[in-house]
């Protein structure tokens, strides 16, 4: 039995590096070019995670300037508005004048003048029979929203209930403690009875309004802001997900000012 001398051992090694040298030639391409495609792709997503959050908002802050200028725009004479002696609109004129306008109503209603004319106009609508419940509903809901969202409302909450059957459980908003008839007949004999509302992942405005006790509600310590995220992105954006990009920021802007403040290597 013969055992392979040095120059076979060199042969196979030369044999195995030229082997190795042509796969590393014909691999590297694609390996070059697959590394640019993928950086081309994240390039892309970045900008687009940038540029569409940015854009969206400034289309429908847009489109609400321009749906309240022209509702508003109307009423006002033409001597008070802009467009009559320039030769261009100036957009959000409308919307200038609705807040001036409703912050006079408001003071208006402070005063004895105003409380007696809102009665007034109140008993007016109350005297229609379909009008006075469309309107009776519209201002408690009204009153509801900015109550809720005043400062200093401890009772504005995020929690879990178990919805819609055992062991799955859904994100709520907690409204307050349940008053009026329902609080009166205490549904299941609970005393304590909280009302809650749960936005739908699809449609977030529309949702269900529960009424269960206190017990039955998981309480979280987050923000309605944060909330609200983890429902319109279907659970893709969540408290914990914000905060890491936000690390991850920070350590990229640290990173940053530390390369520059490094001297350039020279040749």
């Amino acid at each position: 039995m013969s055992s392979a001398g040095p120059e076979d051992s060199q042969h196979e090694a030369s044999a195995e590096l030229r082997a190795g040298l042509r796969k590393l030639v014909r691999e590297d391409p694609k390996a070059g070019g697959w590394h640019v495609g993928a950086r081309l792709r994240n390039y892309f997503l970045t900008g687009l995670v940038i540029v569409g959050p940015v854009t969206i908002t400034l289309y429908f802050a847009w489109w609400f300037i321009n749906v309240t200028d022209a509702w508003i725009k109307p009423f006002v004479p033409t001597a008070y508005l802009p467009d009559t002696y320039l030769p261009f609109p100036i957009p959000g004129f409308g919307l200038v004048v609705g807040i001036i306008a409703l912050t006079l109503i408001g003071a208006l209603a402070a005063n004895l003048l105003g409380r007696t004319l809102i009665s007034f106009g109140e008993q007016m609508l109350g005297g229609m029979p379909i009008v006075r419940n469309v309107y009776s509903a519209l201002k408690q809901i009204f009153e509801s929203v900015v109550s809720a969202t005043g400062p200093g409302q401890a009772f504005q909450k995020v929690g879990l209930i178990e919805f819609p059957s055992k062991g799955l459980w859904s994100i709520v908003f907690v409204t307050g403690e349940t008053t009026g008839e329902i609080g009166r007949v205490m549904p299941g004999g609970e005393n304590n009875v909280l009302t809650v509302f749960m936005p739908t992942g699809i449609v977030p405005p529309t949702g269900f309004v529960c009424f269960l006790p206190r017990s039955e509600v998981v309480f979280l310590d987050m923000t309605i802001e944060d909330a609200a995220k983890v429902i319109i992105s279907a659970g893709m954006v969540t408290p914990e997900s914000q905060a890491k990009l936000r690390e991850l920021a920070e350590q990229a802007r640290s990173k940053k000012k530390k390369n520059k403040g490094k001297p350039t290597p020279t040749a």
